[in-house]
């Protein structure tokens, strides 16, 4: 194995990753801020707005991620009253289509998964909550949001994980990151083996480190779980 090779490919792989950060960094960012209204909505009991909320996360966990990415990539400059508007110069970057389509699938994932935190919360604790007078802001913030977060953060941590890996598809809208560099560079030596070594390696750490920084933050959020040291006795 050509190890001078691995580390020059290595090299030149670490100069695309803060583009792979950037990527990933704003899809969760702005999926996050979107989960976050459609997961109002689907628990409003509002019928209409329930429904619109089921009928997105239907289909933007029900269709592959590539065509989506596809269709915001090539389809919005179809309609004329997107190509003509303020928006068009924005839309017509692939880093913001990327972005775009990214944030929008994951927003259908997390929604869900944040449903599935609020639920877990237990009625008792709302009900005690609105015995003592809380505003439904302030039980919102104290009650219900900490502990749904903490219910839903081993299963959000998966979909950032999944996220992470997601970004190699970017590189099909000529969004330059650590996958589309990694083909530009067999295309240029044919080393296949090594550059997509070098690839994984990449996208590892990156997903080691995500996990680790999970892990602590769901070991902070249950230290009342944790049993107090009990006393020795004398």
């Amino acid at each position: 194995m050509d190890f001078t090779f691995l580390a020059s490919t290595m090299v030149t792989l670490l100069k695309a990753v803060p583009t792979t950060l950037i990527l990933f960094s704003l899809s969760i960012f702005f999926g996050g801020l979107l989960a976050l209204v459609i997961v109002s909505m689907r628990v409003s009991g509002d019928p209409v707005l329930s429904g619109f909320a089921k009928g997105y996360i239907f289909v933007f966990r029900g269709s592959p991620l590539l065509i989506q990415m596809f269709l915001v990539f090539y389809g919005l400059g179809q309609f004329g009253v997107i190509r003509y508007s303020f928006l068009w110069p924005f839309l017509r970057e692939p880093m913001v289509c990327a972005v775009l389509s990214l944030a929008l699938c994951t927003a259908g994932y997390t929604a869900e998964i944040f449903r599935g935190g609020i639920r877990a919360v237990s009625p008792k604790e709302i009900e005690a909550a609105r015995s003592i007078g809380m505003s439904g802001f302030l039980m919102v913030r104290r009650i219900l949001a900490p502990i749904a977060f903490r219910h839903a953060l081993p299963a959000y941590s998966t979909e950032i994980v999944l996220m992470m890996k997601s970004t190699a598809l970017a590189s099909l809208v000529t969004v330059w990151e650590v996958t589309g560099v990694a083909q530009r560079l067999i295309s240029q030596t044919y080393r296949t083996m090594e550059v997509f070594l070098c690839a994984a390696i990449i996208y590892l750490v990156l997903n080691f480190i995500i996990l680790q920084g999970m892990a602590l933050l769901e070991y902070s959020l249950s230290r009342h779980r944790r049993a107090a040291p009990q006393p020795l006795k004398a």
